[in-house]
């Protein structure tokens, strides 16, 4: 009968979210795996595997559009918690600009540059511009370190005073440099590197 085969089909449901989870090892480990690595799982195809990775793509999305509608971006835990899921995986050095109003709300955000495992190049100009097309009032720039440690380099010391000093002059304040390690970071303001 209908209820049997609604059943049964609930069963098979059920063993194939168990199965996906022993793979991933844990729901973020969802998040991580690919569409070939999915197909490795048995009782799942191709399509199978682009709808999950299509509900888990969405499922990020809606829960950033939600943190991001609460998130303070004047406070460098709160900006880095927002980012760490997105960055620290990355394999390689990603630069990203955020920009802000005058009343710390996001206005938009933008990947700047991408580099090697080791750091990525940077243009003040093109920050500014950028912040500047977006009538910023200030910026926060993140930018990950693929190898976990977010300890900061010569470079991103170098690269964090120039942005601060081109921002004083342009009127774009910088607000904070966050360094995303694995499931750490570094924040340049808290560590009194920018006042």
């Amino acid at each position: 009968d209908l209820h049997t085969i609604k059943t049964v089909k609930i069963a098979g449901i059920i063993q194939l979210a168990e199965k996906l989870l022993e793979n991933a090892g844990n729901l973020n480990g969802l998040y991580g795996m690919s569409v070939s690595e999915l197909m490795q799982i048995k009782g799942i195809g191709k399509a199978k595997a682009v709808q999950i990775c299509c509900i888990l793509e969405l499922s990020r999305r809606i829960a950033k559009q939600k943190a991001r509608e609460r998130l303070d971006f004047s406070n460098a835990e709160t900006i880095a918690e927002y980012y760490m899921e997105d960055m620290r995986h990355l394999k390689r050095e990603h630069l990203v600009l955020v920009m802000l109003d005058n009343r710390c709300r996001l206005i938009r955000d933008k990947v700047m540059s991408v580099g090697t495992s080791t750091g990525s190049m940077v243009s003040v100009r093109e920050i500014f511009k950028e912040a500047l097309d977006s009538r910023a009032a200030s910026i926060v720039i993140l930018h990950n370190h693929p190898s976990g440690n977010p300890s900061p380099s010569r470079e991103d010391m170098k690269v964090t005073k120039n942005i601060m000093e081109a921002g004083r002059i342009i009127g774009v304040e910088l607000l904070d440099h966050i360094v995303i390690g694995d499931n750490s970071y570094f924040s340049f303001k808290q560590m009194q590197y920018i006042n």
